[in-house]
């Protein structure tokens, strides 16, 4: 089952995305699938607000990995983009992010395509497509649940 939802403004897709973070059961994996400048960040960090995490959530561009520990749940958030393989995301101590029996809290993915095979069965996708300058319709789609 896919849910679609259109947003019309930045806000509206932190609200989505804050209520998502509110409604799962935890530890979540999420995977976030958009091209560059779909708002990847923007979900992000409303779904950080859904968590009561109280930093200001960054993009990981340059660090890989952000790590948010001020809310109800720990996040953690990767951008994959700099990676060419699973193997190099493995070497940096990742694969633990990505274990549900060990995670306590979510961990969030940009560009996942780029490590193809971290992902646990179980996850989360979210696509994010953009419908104009500030519209976006978000995917969210449950992999390996049934």
């Amino acid at each position: 089952m896919k849910l679609k939802v259109k947003t019309t403004s930045p806000e509206e897709t932190e609200r989505v995305a804050e209520k998502l973070a509110r409604s799962l059961g935890y530890p979540a994996v999420i995977s976030l699938v958009g091209d560059l400048g779909a708002g990847k960040t923007t979900f992000t960090k409303g779904f950080a607000k859904g968590l009561d995490i109280k930093e200001n959530v960054t993009s990981p561009t340059f660090t890989i990995m952000n790590e948010y520990t001020s809310g109800r749940k720990p996040m953690y958030h990767f951008d994959m983009y700099r990676l060419s393989s699973l193997d190099e995301a493995l070497e940096l101590g990742f694969g633990e992010y990505f274990d549900l029996t060990t995670l306590k809290g979510a961990s969030i993915v940009e560009w996942a395509e780029n490590t193809k095979g971290i992902l646990p069965a179980r996850h989360f996708e979210v696509g994010i497509k953009k419908l104009g300058d500030n519209a976006r319709e978000i995917s969210v789609e449950p992999k390996g649940l049934v």
